[in-house]
């Protein structure tokens, strides 16, 4: 964890330089890179003349700067976010006020929980984001050129939207499928059953090509995205081999099941290992003597 993944294209990118991906599309990807964002965060810039921008990305003026100058003569007319995590949305505060857009999201930071535990406990939420227009499933954003079409995908955050740029048949898949690796679930905001859900509706989809923030695009959406289905079935059955073992703890558990992972990403791991427990809980094949919580032990039903 991460864990790599096919069926997706190579990156090539200099940091600070718009590059041309498509008739509409065009891509920043910040300087950024890390365990998490892979190599950077990928800003995409959607149309010509009057432009949107989505995932503007982390609070970094050199960024910002860079995404100016790639609409120079240009007219950012919306800003778009797929979800409020600090690699994502941060950035919308610092390119606003240079602009003549409005910001664009499913909502602030656990919108989708709707509790304040949800958004309390998650460190690396953009907790200061709210959007100018809220937006839901099936809605649509347009100006000029371009229009892109609301998919709201739960289960990485509560308030997760991909974008899809129809005329293109294009995703803009945020963190819900990335194009390096599978996506870290961080109950309580993060949720997955709601994220498998989620999943199954991209196979509703008739998409080309997905464009995710972090990593390159994704060329065999179906085959990625069943990838990930199977992914996670896989590590249920890893956590129900470790039950029948005997053992009752995440914290026990991690290690053996991200075993050729860097320990210093076992915590990432655990909070993933606890969503998928949570989901075997809520179905009824896993227990735990008390409310389920990460430290807690776990028993099969």
């Amino acid at each position: 964890m991460p864990t790599q993944v096919p069926y997706v294209r190579d990156i090539e990118f200099d940091y600070g330089v718009a590059s041309r991906l498509s008739p509409k599309i065009r891509r920043v990807i910040a300087n950024n890179p890390s365990a998490f964002t892979y190599t950077g965060t990928g800003t995409y810039i959607v149309g010509h003349g009057k432009v949107a921008v989505i995932d503007p990305g982390p609070a970094d003026e050199g960024h910002i700067q860079a995404i100016l100058q790639a609409t120079r003569g240009e007219e950012i007319t919306a800003i778009v976010i797929t979800h409020t995590h600090n690699d994502h949305s941060p950035g919308s505060a610092l390119l606003q006020p240079s602009t003549s857009a409005k910001t664009y999201g499913f909502g602030p930071h656990g919108a989708g929980k709707n509790t304040e535990d949800s958004v309390v406990v998650e460190e690396g939420g953009d907790m200061a984001f709210q959007p100018d227009e809220v937006v839901q499933d099936g809605d649509v954003i347009s100006e000029g050129d371009w229009q892109l079409q609301c998919v709201h995908t739960p289960g990485h955050t509560s308030n997760h939207i991909c974008y899809r740029l129809t005329e293109e048949r294009v995703l803009f898949t945020g963190d819900h499928v990335m194009g390096w690796s599978t996506s870290v679930i961080s109950p309580p905001d993060g949720d997955m059953a709601d994220y498998m859900a989620s999943l199954n509706l991209l196979l509703t989809g008739e998409d080309k090509v997905y464009w995710p923030t972090h990593g390159p695009s994704i060329t065999r959406p179906k085959e990625h995205v069943n990838a990930f289905i199977g992914h996670r079935k896989d590590r249920e059955q890893q956590i129900l081999a470790q039950l029948r073992s005997g053992k009752r703890s995440i914290s026990d558990m991690v290690p053996d099941m991200y075993r050729d992972v860097n320990p210093g990403l076992y915590p990432a791991a655990a909070r993933s290992v606890f969503a998928a427990m949570l989901y075997l809980v809520e179905r009824g094949i896993v227990k735990s003597d008390n409310v389920p919580a990460q430290d807690a032990e776990f028993y099969l039903a």
